[in-house]
């Protein structure tokens, strides 16, 4: 429940944002007569005032958590809905106002108390959930956007006359949805993490049909190898040691490994090596002025560069052999 009190949260103070982003203007012109070329600048102002407001709040919820005066939990309370209430206060004063100079200084008041609640339902996520805050964040303000395309429909169908009656009922809904948003937000809402916001542990139930998480084990080993000194002398490494602690973790004893050891062993033996010809000798081509010589031993198949380099100077033998 305290997610849903966060999208609840969201969703009435974006009610009331996009009521102000879109229908202020036609508010002042419609109701007071107020010109539309001063609107602009009026708008600005209830906003200048939250961004002021907005930081102060976050400064006292700060205080009253360090200060241990109130629990995480109460103090996003106090914060989300001291600033939904207040805000939904002043709205009922702005829609029922007769005068220009008490409909703006309650407006801007109102939006100003709003950023309290940035404090409230706006940080609640990292309270909650630190690991999946960014996930409800999307969630919630993909929730909150819905608002904005209710609000502009609802206005439009209230306002077809344009006169301060209809305008009242624009502003009292918008005074319920945030009253709404307070009792919800009142109820539901915590500041303390959540269980299923926990970290995932290598319980039995998590764990594979043979009894072991295998991907712990695997993790642990590659955490092993990264931790590990990287160390090289020549073509020596210590990967056989790690190979061998593994093993001994999955249940592999000493005379099995013996056994592997000895069957390897004898297929070497059985096995013959392949002998290419000319394998051995130092080789250079000396129609090429700068030539590397190539060594390769007649135990072991070139690969990599050198077969890379082996490969490019047969083709060109044979190319030269058949313009012969």
């Amino acid at each position: 429940m305290p997610v849903y009190a966060i999208i609840v949260a969201n969703f009435c103070r974006s009610w009331t944002f996009y009521l102000l982003l879109i229908s202020q203007p036609a508010y002042f012109e419609e109701v007071f007569g107020f010109p539309i070329s001063k609107v602009g600048i009026l708008s600005a102002v209830p906003h200048m005032v939250m961004t002021i407001v907005v930081p102060i709040g976050g400064q006292l919820a700060d205080h009253l958590r360090s200060r241990k005066i109130m629990s995480t939990t109460n103090v996003r309370k106090l914060m989300n809905c001291g600033g939904f209430g207040m805000e939904a206060t002043l709205l009922l004063v702005v829609g029922f106002s007769h005068t220009r100079a008490v409909a703006i200084s309650f407006l801007v008041l109102a939006v100003g108390f709003s950023g309290f609640a940035i404090s409230g339902f706006n940080v609640n996520h990292l309270d909650i959930a630190p690991r999946y805050a960014s996930i409800l964040m999307g969630i919630s303000n993909g929730v909150g956007t819905l608002s904005g395309m209710v609000c502009p429909l609802i206005v439009g169908a209230l306002t077809k006359h344009k006169t301060r009656l209809e305008w009242q009922n624009v502003f009292v809904i918008a005074s319920m949805v945030h009253y709404s948003g307070v009792i919800f937000y009142a109820i539901f809402a915590s500041g303390e993490q959540q269980a299923w916001a926990n970290p995932e542990s290598t319980s039995e139930d998590k764990c594979g049909i043979i009894g072991e998480d295998e991907l712990a084990e695997e993790s642990e080993l590659n955490s092993d190898i990264t931790a590990a000194p990287k160390k090289s002398y020549g073509t020596t490494n210590n990967s056989f040691g790690r190979k061998q602690g593994w093993k001994k973790k999955r249940g592999v004893t000493m005379q099995e490994e013996e056994q592997e050891e000895e069957y390897l062993g004898e297929r070497r033996v059985q096995e013959p090596v392949p002998v290419r010809p000319n394998v051995g000798k130092e080789r250079s081509d000396c129609k090429l002025k700068r030539c590397i010589p190539i060594s390769i031993s007649p135990s072991v198949p070139p690969n990599g560069l050198v077969g890379f380099l082996f490969s490019i100077r047969h083709i060109l033998t044979s190319a030269a052999q058949k313009i012969k």
